[in-house]
Protein backbone atom coordinates (compact mmCIF):
# COMPACT_ATOMS: atom_id res chain seq x y z
CA UNK A 1 0.00 0.00 0.00
CA UNK A 2 1.06 3.58 -0.57
CA UNK A 3 1.57 6.02 2.26
CA UNK A 4 -0.74 9.02 2.52
CA UNK A 5 2.01 11.27 1.19
CA UNK A 6 2.63 8.99 -1.81
CA UNK A 7 -1.09 8.96 -2.61
CA UNK A 8 -1.13 12.75 -2.45
CA UNK A 9 1.88 12.95 -4.77
CA UNK A 10 -0.03 10.81 -7.27
CA UNK A 11 -3.11 13.00 -6.94
CA UNK A 12 -1.04 16.14 -7.52
CA UNK A 13 0.65 14.61 -10.57
CA UNK A 14 -2.68 13.70 -12.18
CA UNK A 15 -4.21 17.11 -11.49
CA UNK A 16 -1.10 18.78 -12.94
CA UNK A 17 -1.20 16.55 -16.06
CA UNK A 18 -4.82 17.43 -16.73
CA UNK A 19 -4.07 21.13 -16.32
CA UNK A 20 -0.89 21.24 -18.43
CA UNK A 21 -1.95 18.55 -20.99
CA UNK A 22 1.41 16.85 -20.45
CA UNK A 23 1.19 13.18 -19.47
CA UNK A 24 2.56 12.18 -16.07
CA UNK A 25 4.61 9.13 -15.12
CA UNK A 26 2.40 6.13 -14.41
CA UNK A 27 1.69 5.65 -10.68
CA UNK A 28 2.69 1.99 -11.08
CA UNK A 29 6.12 3.11 -12.28
CA UNK A 30 6.60 5.86 -9.71
CA UNK A 31 5.39 3.57 -6.90
CA UNK A 32 5.72 -0.11 -7.88
CA UNK A 33 4.17 -1.18 -4.55
CA UNK A 34 0.83 0.45 -5.45
CA UNK A 35 -2.28 -1.69 -4.90
CA UNK A 36 -5.75 -1.42 -6.40
CA UNK A 37 -7.15 0.12 -3.20
CA UNK A 38 -4.58 2.90 -3.60
CA UNK A 39 -5.74 3.50 -7.16
CA UNK A 40 -9.37 3.87 -6.12
CA UNK A 41 -8.35 6.19 -3.28
CA UNK A 42 -6.31 8.35 -5.69
CA UNK A 43 -9.23 8.53 -8.11
CA UNK A 44 -11.60 9.52 -5.30
CA UNK A 45 -9.21 12.24 -4.10
CA UNK A 46 -8.86 13.70 -7.61
CA UNK A 47 -12.66 13.66 -7.92
CA UNK A 48 -13.05 15.43 -4.60
CA UNK A 49 -10.60 18.08 -5.74
CA UNK A 50 -12.78 18.75 -8.79
CA UNK A 51 -15.94 18.87 -6.68
CA UNK A 52 -14.26 21.35 -4.33
CA UNK A 53 -13.63 23.57 -7.37
CA UNK A 54 -17.27 23.51 -8.47
CA UNK A 55 -17.69 20.36 -10.55
CA UNK A 56 -20.56 18.00 -9.81
CA UNK A 57 -20.45 14.21 -10.07
CA UNK A 58 -23.35 13.22 -12.35
CA UNK A 59 -22.46 9.59 -12.91
CA UNK A 60 -19.79 6.98 -13.38
CA UNK A 61 -18.09 5.13 -16.19
CA UNK A 62 -16.89 1.60 -16.66
CA UNK A 63 -14.04 1.01 -19.06
CA UNK A 64 -12.18 -1.96 -20.54
CA UNK A 65 -15.37 -4.04 -20.48
CA UNK A 66 -14.91 -5.58 -23.94
CA UNK A 67 -12.19 -7.80 -25.36
CA UNK A 68 -11.59 -5.15 -28.04
CA UNK A 69 -10.76 -2.53 -25.43
CA UNK A 70 -8.78 -4.92 -23.23
CA UNK A 71 -6.61 -6.00 -26.15
CA UNK A 72 -6.04 -2.38 -27.19
CA UNK A 73 -4.76 -1.53 -23.70
CA UNK A 74 -3.17 -4.86 -22.64
CA UNK A 75 -5.30 -4.79 -19.47
CA UNK A 76 -7.61 -7.73 -18.80
CA UNK A 77 -10.07 -6.31 -16.27
CA UNK A 78 -12.53 -3.39 -16.19
CA UNK A 79 -11.69 -0.01 -14.72
CA UNK A 80 -13.82 2.78 -13.35
CA UNK A 81 -14.14 6.55 -13.27
CA UNK A 82 -16.44 9.46 -12.45
CA UNK A 83 -18.53 11.52 -14.86
CA UNK A 84 -18.47 15.23 -14.01
CA UNK A 85 -21.02 17.83 -15.05
CA UNK A 86 -18.49 19.72 -17.16
CA UNK A 87 -17.70 16.56 -19.16
CA UNK A 88 -21.23 16.18 -20.55
CA UNK A 89 -21.89 17.65 -24.01
CA UNK A 90 -24.68 17.52 -26.58
CA UNK A 91 -24.70 15.82 -29.96
CA UNK A 92 -22.65 17.74 -32.53
CA UNK A 93 -20.39 19.34 -29.92
CA UNK A 94 -17.19 21.01 -31.08
CA UNK A 95 -14.28 20.64 -28.65
CA UNK A 96 -10.74 21.99 -28.70
CA UNK A 97 -8.10 19.37 -29.45
CA UNK A 98 -5.65 21.38 -27.33
CA UNK A 99 -7.81 20.74 -24.25
CA UNK A 100 -6.63 17.11 -24.18
CA UNK A 101 -3.34 15.23 -23.91
CA UNK A 102 -3.94 12.41 -26.42
CA UNK A 103 -7.69 12.25 -27.16
CA UNK A 104 -9.37 9.12 -28.44
CA UNK A 105 -13.07 8.39 -28.86
CA UNK A 106 -15.37 5.41 -28.40
CA UNK A 107 -19.05 4.60 -29.10
CA UNK A 108 -20.91 3.59 -25.95
CA UNK A 109 -24.32 3.13 -24.37
CA UNK A 110 -25.08 5.32 -21.37
CA UNK A 111 -27.56 4.05 -18.77
CA UNK A 112 -29.57 6.68 -16.90
CA UNK A 113 -30.84 5.35 -13.57
CA UNK A 114 -34.21 5.91 -11.92
CA UNK A 115 -33.46 3.83 -8.80
CA UNK A 116 -30.50 3.42 -6.47
CA UNK A 117 -28.12 0.52 -7.10
CA UNK A 118 -25.66 -0.69 -4.49
CA UNK A 119 -23.77 -3.97 -4.32
CA UNK A 120 -23.15 -6.68 -3.45
CA UNK A 121 -25.16 -9.16 -5.51
CA UNK A 122 -26.44 -6.76 -8.17
CA UNK A 123 -27.30 -8.65 -11.36
CA UNK A 124 -28.47 -7.93 -14.89
CA UNK A 125 -32.19 -7.84 -14.05
CA UNK A 126 -31.54 -5.48 -11.12
CA UNK A 127 -29.81 -3.06 -13.50
CA UNK A 128 -32.57 -3.19 -16.10
CA UNK A 129 -35.23 -2.63 -13.43
CA UNK A 130 -33.29 0.37 -12.05
CA UNK A 131 -32.71 1.97 -15.47
CA UNK A 132 -34.91 4.79 -16.75
CA UNK A 133 -33.48 4.83 -20.27
CA UNK A 134 -30.35 4.16 -22.34
CA UNK A 135 -28.89 6.72 -24.72
CA UNK A 136 -26.27 6.28 -27.49
CA UNK A 137 -23.11 8.22 -26.73
CA UNK A 138 -19.53 8.95 -27.63
CA UNK A 139 -16.94 9.02 -24.86
CA UNK A 140 -13.76 11.03 -25.17
CA UNK A 141 -10.94 9.28 -23.37
CA UNK A 142 -7.67 11.02 -22.60
CA UNK A 143 -4.88 9.27 -20.73
CA UNK A 144 -3.17 11.65 -18.34
CA UNK A 145 -0.39 9.10 -17.73
CA UNK A 146 2.16 7.61 -20.11
CA UNK A 147 2.11 4.15 -21.65
CA UNK A 148 2.33 1.28 -20.95
CA UNK A 149 -0.47 1.47 -18.39
CA UNK A 150 -1.57 -1.07 -15.82
CA UNK A 151 -4.96 -1.30 -14.14
CA UNK A 152 -3.64 0.78 -11.22
CA UNK A 153 -2.81 3.59 -13.64
CA UNK A 154 -6.13 3.65 -15.47
CA UNK A 155 -8.17 3.51 -12.25
CA UNK A 156 -6.08 6.30 -10.69
CA UNK A 157 -6.60 8.34 -13.87
CA UNK A 158 -10.43 8.27 -13.71
CA UNK A 159 -10.51 5.52 -16.32
CA UNK A 160 -9.14 8.15 -18.75
CA UNK A 161 -12.59 9.74 -18.80
CA UNK A 162 -12.53 13.22 -20.37
CA UNK A 163 -15.84 13.87 -22.14
CA UNK A 164 -19.29 12.42 -22.82
CA UNK A 165 -21.40 13.37 -25.83
CA UNK A 166 -25.04 12.30 -25.59
CA UNK A 167 -27.14 11.87 -28.72
CA UNK A 168 -29.22 9.46 -30.72
CA UNK A 169 -32.61 8.19 -29.60
CA UNK A 170 -33.05 7.28 -25.92
CA UNK A 171 -34.77 3.92 -25.39
CA UNK A 172 -36.33 2.16 -22.43
CA UNK A 173 -34.39 -0.89 -21.21
CA UNK A 174 -37.13 -3.29 -22.37
CA UNK A 175 -37.63 -1.66 -25.80
CA UNK A 176 -34.72 -3.42 -27.53
CA UNK A 177 -32.43 -6.38 -26.97
CA UNK A 178 -29.41 -4.37 -25.86
CA UNK A 179 -27.01 -7.16 -26.80
CA UNK A 180 -27.80 -6.52 -30.47
CA UNK A 181 -27.39 -2.75 -30.44
CA UNK A 182 -24.62 -2.01 -32.92
CA UNK A 183 -22.58 0.97 -34.02
CA UNK A 184 -20.74 1.99 -37.17
CA UNK A 185 -18.02 4.41 -36.11
CA UNK A 186 -16.72 6.94 -38.65
CA UNK A 187 -13.79 9.32 -38.54
CA UNK A 188 -14.64 11.93 -41.15
CA UNK A 189 -15.83 9.87 -44.16
CA UNK A 190 -14.04 6.61 -43.26
CA UNK A 191 -15.49 3.75 -41.24
CA UNK A 192 -12.94 3.01 -38.51
CA UNK A 193 -14.74 0.50 -36.28
CA UNK A 194 -17.94 -1.53 -36.01
CA UNK A 195 -19.27 -3.60 -33.14
CA UNK A 196 -22.15 -5.00 -31.10
CA UNK A 197 -22.95 -4.17 -27.49
CA UNK A 198 -22.90 -7.90 -26.65
CA UNK A 199 -19.12 -7.47 -26.66
CA UNK A 200 -19.49 -5.76 -23.27
CA UNK A 201 -19.40 -8.65 -20.81
CA UNK A 202 -22.10 -10.43 -22.86
CA UNK A 203 -24.65 -7.66 -22.17
CA UNK A 204 -23.97 -3.95 -21.51
CA UNK A 205 -26.10 -4.01 -18.34
CA UNK A 206 -23.53 -6.41 -16.86
CA UNK A 207 -20.99 -3.58 -16.88
CA UNK A 208 -23.33 -1.51 -14.72
CA UNK A 209 -23.82 -4.50 -12.41
CA UNK A 210 -20.03 -4.93 -12.14
CA UNK A 211 -19.67 -1.28 -11.20
CA UNK A 212 -22.46 -1.35 -8.61
CA UNK A 213 -20.88 -4.39 -6.97
CA UNK A 214 -17.34 -2.95 -7.12
CA UNK A 215 -18.37 0.39 -5.66
CA UNK A 216 -20.55 -1.31 -3.09
CA UNK A 217 -17.41 -2.77 -1.56
CA UNK A 218 -16.35 0.84 -0.86
CA UNK A 219 -19.76 1.82 0.51
CA UNK A 220 -20.63 3.82 -2.61
CA UNK A 221 -23.95 3.55 -4.48
CA UNK A 222 -25.13 4.46 -7.96
CA UNK A 223 -27.84 7.05 -7.36
CA UNK A 224 -31.11 7.90 -9.17
CA UNK A 225 -30.43 10.24 -12.08
CA UNK A 226 -26.82 9.09 -12.41
CA UNK A 227 -25.48 8.34 -15.87
CA UNK A 228 -23.42 5.17 -16.17
CA UNK A 229 -21.27 4.54 -19.24
CA UNK A 230 -21.11 0.82 -19.91
CA UNK A 231 -17.85 0.82 -21.87
CA UNK A 232 -16.91 0.66 -25.53
CA UNK A 233 -17.59 -2.34 -27.74
CA UNK A 234 -15.02 -1.25 -30.33
CA UNK A 235 -11.38 -0.28 -30.14
CA UNK A 236 -10.78 3.43 -29.48
CA UNK A 237 -10.25 5.75 -32.44
CA UNK A 238 -7.62 8.49 -32.35
CA UNK A 239 -8.89 12.03 -32.80
CA UNK A 240 -6.72 14.60 -34.59
CA UNK A 241 -7.34 18.31 -34.89
CA UNK A 242 -9.98 18.86 -37.58
CA UNK A 243 -11.54 15.40 -37.23
CA UNK A 244 -15.25 14.71 -36.89
CA UNK A 245 -16.17 11.42 -35.19
CA UNK A 246 -19.62 10.05 -35.94
CA UNK A 247 -21.30 6.99 -34.41
CA UNK A 248 -24.30 5.50 -36.23
CA UNK A 249 -26.35 3.32 -33.89
CA UNK A 250 -28.89 2.40 -36.58
CA UNK A 251 -32.47 2.53 -35.18
CA UNK A 252 -31.13 4.28 -32.06
CA UNK A 253 -29.85 7.24 -34.06
CA UNK A 254 -26.49 8.95 -34.36
CA UNK A 255 -24.11 11.05 -32.27
CA UNK A 256 -21.11 13.12 -33.35
CA UNK A 257 -18.29 15.27 -32.02
CA UNK A 258 -15.72 17.45 -33.81
CA UNK A 259 -12.23 18.52 -32.74
CA UNK A 260 -11.01 22.00 -33.69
Amino acid sequence: MLTDSERQEAVNALIRAEKTKVQATQPSVAWPHIEIEDAYAISAAVAQSKVDKGSKIVGHKVGLTSKAMQRSSNIDEPDYGHVFSDMVLSDGAVVKHADFCVPRVEPELTFVLKDRLMGPNIGLVDVLNATDYIVPSIEIIDARVCEPRKIYDTVSDNGAGAGLILGGRPVRPDAVDLRWVGAIFHRNSAIEETGLAAGILGHPAMAVAWLANRLGSFGVALEPGHMVLSGSFTRPVWAAKGDTLHADFGPLGTVAVSFE
